[in-house]
């Protein structure tokens, strides 16, 4: 399949790696490097946007350590001549409705401006949509961003995302700086077959939104972390991963008709049917495209799995779409090991007699125990849709908080009788009964 995009797409190097915790990384180098080094896993290529996805995840550390609010305005953090009053929630989701660069030709010119020079130029930026209208892309949106992690944290950005992501996630090979192991980047003239290198770039306090360089070992290293991060990252050190959950949930579609992506906190979401996403970027600078996914979800995805496929040619599309068919017949073809089922302690004798078969609102949920956890499923719910899985409140024996699933956040409340026993249930409010009952009490089994 790589081999195959480096030809058909005339792409001059192709670098392309697939992680997954229950199998020996996967790497596949095609092509050369337009210079004197040798193409191999160690080939730094420019990942461009995939960049966005650790300034992300810097911002979000922000959060975690309380330094600010996602609804907190920028200027708030920043002294900046306009949009002070744009919300990080909406930088980071692409819904600020700020314009797509920073003030000037910054692709004729290829000069980037510096901090201070970016941030004033924030008063001849247009706000092209009202905030939360719809998705619109903006570089100059993250690099704000950029600029307000290295502020909150008293260093530069590369400074910070390498002490805060990058050592602590072993990916040494990720740079702001090509260094001498990098790939030439190319223009692949569409009528012959020359190849054209592309000038090389800097773009200085714009970098937040697409500087780095990597290799597609790192990058497969980073994508299984955006969909697992417990399984790289098991303290949390980086981030929590519940803050990754929360990353990944779907703020805005791209496309108002055709909702095949979504937009995250700083993460783009592919969904590819039955229960499965991919999770991550895409990148394109000068001579340069990437792609980046974890997959999540779905029968035989093992955890901690992500692809990346680095090109050395701007035109290369084909590129784009190879982590997310890499995935799939990854899956397909070398599917998760079957976890054999074992029994287990039965449930607490205090819940024993309220499992089983609950009706509300006139259908039927089925309350049961498993892996430790009080749960509950829709009785028609297809296979492989999760549960709404419950937590005791420690103060109060018979009321559990719902803590993913449906209903999350809700309340479930247990009413006993005299003798004990559960009679009746209260989930959001709402009641449920041994059997079907309308809204004012009315029993039919009578």
């Amino acid at each position: 399949m790589v081999r195959r995009v480096q030809a058909e797409g005339r792409v001059p190097a192709v670098a392309a790696a697939l992680h997954r915790a229950d199998r020996p990384l996967w790497t596949c180098e095609v092509g050369g490097t337009g210079n004197d080094t040798a193409l191999g896993p160690q080939t730094l290529f420019r990942i461009g946007s995939v960049t966005k996805t650790f300034t992300a995840v810097l911002v979000m550390q922000c959060r975690d350590a309380g330094l600010l609010d996602l609804d907190d305005p920028v200027g708030a953090h920043l002294d900046v001549p306009a949009h002070g009053e744009l919300t990080v929630r909406r930088l980071l989701s692409h819904t600020s409705g700020l314009q797509r660069e920073p003030h000037g030709d910054v692709w004729d010119t290829l000069l980037a401006p510096g901090a201070d020079e970016l941030l004033a130029d924030l008063a001849r930026a247009e706000r092209v949509l009202p905030p939360a209208r719809r998705f619109h892309y903006s570089n100059l949106g993250m690099a704000v961003l950029g600029q307000l992690v290295a502020r909150l944290r008293g260093g530069t950005w590369a400074e910070v995302l390498a002490d805060r992501v990058l050592t602590p996630l072993g990916l040494t090979a990720t740079t702001d700086r090509p260094g001498p192991a990098a790939a030439t980047g190319f223009l692949v003239d569409a009528y012959s077959d020359e190849a054209h290198p592309e000038p090389p770039t800097d773009f200085a306090a714009v970098g937040p939104a697409g500087q780095l360089w990597s290799t597609a070992t790192d990058m497969a290293r980073w994508a299984a972390f955006l969909a697992d991060p417990a399984a790289l990252d098991p303290t949390g050190a980086v981030l929590a991963p519940a803050t990754l959950d929360e990353m990944r949930w779907p703020l805005t579609v791209t496309d108002e008709t055709v909702w095949g992506a979504g937009f995250g906190l700083g993460l783009i979401l592919l969904p590819q049917g039955e229960r499965v996403v991919h999770v991550g970027h895409d990148g394109a600078m000068p001579g340069f495209l990437a792609a980046v996914y974890g997959r999540r979800g779905g029968d035989g995805t093992p955890g901690a799995m992500g692809a990346a496929v680095l090109g050395s040619s701007g035109t290369g599309v084909q590129v784009m779409e190879l982590p997310h068919r890499l995935l799939a017949a990854a899956v397909e073809h070398d599917p998760a090991d079957v976890e054999p089922w074992r029994p287990g302690p039965p449930a607490p004798e205090h819940l024993r007699g309220m499992l089983g078969r609950w009706w509300g609102e006139g259908f039927e949920s089925v309350f049961s125990w498993h892996d430790g956890t009080l749960q509950a499923r829709s009785a028609g719910d297809p296979a492989g849709k999760p549960p709404a899985v419950f937590a005791p409140l420690p103060d109060r024996p018979d009321v559990f908080r719902t803590v993913s699933g449906r209903e999350a956040g809700e309340l479930l409340r247990l009413t006993r009788d005299a003798t004990g026993a559960v009679v009746r249930l209260h989930w959001a409010t709402y009641r449920f009964t041994r059997g079907q009952e309308t809204f004012d009490g009315y029993d039919f089994r009578r």
